[in-house]
């Protein structure tokens, strides 16, 4: 007989995934079940399991009278302001979707961190796990769900890879300290400054940022480079010389003898000097000295990661930072036509690889004259893109296997479509291979240079379009040949200014901001890549500068204001120099690498803003020349992530 007893109930445990945004939670949802029941700001599925979702930041700083009510005036005698207990507090836009987490979280016995795979996605949900009270057991069990591609076959994939969140604690710290840095010294600097430039005068906001600042100051520095710029003249001497009766050129090379007739970049500055080399060489003998001749194989440029891609969109279409971020958003979201778009990472899992077949047929199938390219790329070859070494939370920028009708998309969209499919198609195509020769010759006692360049084989170039420096083609030579230098002529050249910050170069420049840093201690610290700003956030801030009246453009070139120019002018060096905020990011990354204590990063910040507050109250007032009165509104701080995503 049954004991009724001895049965217990089914006790369901709910789980629930937490996904930085509607579109996100969506994919998810479809990719765990297709029976769903949609509700207000979240959707159950049979198993009881709930997907629901942030809409970008639910969260805020604090404002300073928040702390304290005697902050809303702003006094030099309150600076700088440091909380001891830092505040979070629900955005009024958003407080209803908080409300529907706050009820989900209680009821959860799980719960899976889905934001985005970057630490700004790691530390936005997070927050709210944390702002909504999950603590000891519930807390250390929460998961991380790491999507890039919004196709259900690789949402299915992600979900079967999930880890423990607390795995990404250093990557959230990362971006926690980064977060309370920038309030401080971005509020404390805008209030500091703000007062000082009423002293003299000035009404309005002089808002200054850890990043925006440094980046205006790049291209403030580099205007004023233009206009102080002395074109100098230089010279060069080539020569014209003759092998059974085939003629070609070289290049005068001087030797160190002539070190003090040239400038720092070793140009020759003195006329004479090139005139006398051509008056020696002009009708005499030369001789072969050594040549030099190699085989050479350039192999496909990795994948697009959002900079890159924001890069090489500016030069071929004139797209602006923004427009890329803005249009790829909508490839990966809207479209799913591509993988998550803010990576700052060139390179693919190689489980990835194996569904090369179905990416590239997609590919054929949404650009029909991409057909015959697809149709050439060889399948077997496995570039270096696919690395897991060197693959993050996120990987390069790819397109996914869904098939689509191009017509529903945007000129711009089509134009990333077809740029981000090209750069991924290019993995499976052969290295562009070439020979270099280079042969020195004597003529007279002087050392001529002359280069040649043959290609064997475009392989990729032949798909990209990539075009080729014509050289000159080298008669047969060989070792101690005797040539005659049948002319030799002086080349009167110029220096020419820097030119004006683009999209493109002030990208690049973001990008690898070490080639801008002043300290040689802090430069020889970061690599080449160390950039300003990340990914995701770069497109804003040149943005916010142009909203702030601080840049303009002028065609495709970018410069400053009059106004922007006065502010960089105001400010102490170290606030307008890359130098701070790149040693920032290098150690952001060392808190995400568990090499450096958050503290530590902290502490230092919090000794140096009494320091700048003083700098700040003792500028002189004539450096606020320059600057026009705007209407003063209080300052807020507004997050990055929101300003920078739809």
């Amino acid at each position: 007989m049954l004991n009724l007893l001895s049965i217990q109930p089914v006790v369901l445990s709910l789980k629930l995934y937490i996904a930085e945004k509607p579109s996100l939670g969506r994919a998810i949802a479809n990719g765990l079940s297709s029976t769903q029941k949609k509700s207000d700001g979240c959707i159950t599925l049979p198993n009881g399991d709930v997907v629901s979702w942030c809409i970008g930041h639910l969260l805020e700083q604090a404002e300073p009278d928040s702390y304290d009510e005697k902050y809303k005036s702003w006094r030099s005698e309150h600076l700088p302001i440091i909380p001891q207990q830092w505040k979070l507090n629900p955005k009024t836009k958003t407080k209803k979707q908080l409300t529907v987490l706050r009820k989900l979280v209680k009821q959860a016995d799980c719960i899976v961190n889905a934001g985005d795979p970057d630490r700004e996605g790691q530390l936005l949900v997070d927050e709210v796990i944390h702002y909504l009270g999950v603590k000891g057991k519930k807390w250390q069990s929460v998961e991380r769900l790491l999507v890039n591609d919004l196709n259900i076959a690789a949402v299915k994939q992600a979900l079967g890879k999930m880890r423990l969140n607390k795995e990404f604690e250093p990557l959230s710290n990362s971006a926690l300290a980064r977060s309370r840095a920038d309030w401080l010294f971005g509020m404390n600097m805008t209030r500091a400054y703000t007062l000082a430039g009423q002293q003299a005068g000035y009404q309005g906001v002089l808002s200054v940022g850890r990043v925006q600042t440094p980046l205006l100051g790049l291209v403030v520095k580099r205007e004023q480079e233009i206009s102080e710029f002395v074109a100098t003249p230089f010279f060069e001497v080539t020569a014209t010389l003759t092998s059974n009766s085939q003629l070609f050129s070289a290049k005068w090379i001087p030797s160190d003898a002539c070190e003090r007739y040239q400038d720092t970049q070793g140009r020759v500055i003195y006329r004479k000097l090139a005139e006398n080399v051509v008056a020696r060489t002009k009708g005499q003998e030369a001789k072969v000295l050594k040549i030099s001749d190699d085989n050479k194989k350039q192999y496909s440029p990795l994948p697009f990661n959002l900079s890159t891609l924001q890069i090489d969109a500016a030069k071929r279409f004139g797209l602006t930072a923004k427009q890329v971020l803005d249009s790829c958003q909508s490839l990966y979201e809207k479209h799913q036509l591509i993988t998550y778009p803010r990576s700052d990472n060139r390179y693919l899992p190689v489980g990835h690889w194996s569904q090369a077949s179905a990416v590239v047929s997609a590919v054929a199938n949404n650009i029909s004259v991409m057909a015959d390219s697809v149709n050439r790329a060889d399948l077997s070859l496995k570039s270096k893109a696919w690395n897991d070494n060197k693959v993050a939370a996120h990987h390069a920028i790819i397109p996914t296997t869904k098939k689509a009708t191009l017509a529903q998309l945007s000129s711009s969209e089509q134009k990333l479509y077809q740029m981000i499919a090209t750069q991924y198609v290019a993995q499976f195509y052969p290295p562009f291979c070439f020979s270099e020769q280079i042969v020195d010759i004597d003529i007279c006692g002087g050392l001529f240079r002359a280069k040649a360049k043959q290609v064997k084989q475009r392989g990729w170039k032949e798909l990209l379009g990539a075009k080729e420096t014509k050289e000159s083609e080298l008669p047969p030579l060989t070792i101690g040949q005797p040539l005659t230098c049948v002319d030799s002529v002086v080349l009167d050249k110029v220096t020419e200014p820097p030119k004006s910050f683009t999209d493109a170069t002030l990208l690049g420049a973001m990008t690898g901001i070490s080639r801008y840093v002043n300290d040689p201690q802090i430069k020889k610290l970061l690599k080449e890549t160390d950039g300003l700003g990340t990914e995701a956030t770069r497109a804003s801030i040149i943005e916010l500068l142009f909203r702030r009246q601080f840049l303009i453009r002028t065609g495709k070139a970018i410069k400053a204001t009059p106004a922007g120019t006065a502010l960089i002018n105001a400010l102490p060096l170290s606030a307008t120099t890359p130098d701070m905020t790149a040693l920032w990011e290098f150690n952001l990354n060392k808190i995400s690498q568990q090499t450096m204590a958050f503290d530590d990063f902290m502490l230092p910040l919090h000794q140096s803003l009494s320091q700048l507050m003083t700098q700040a109250q003792h500028a002189p007032m004539a450096v606020f020349a320059g600057l026009k009165s705007q209407p003063k509104k209080a300052f807020k701080r507004r997050s990055k992530r929101a300003t920078t995503k739809k």
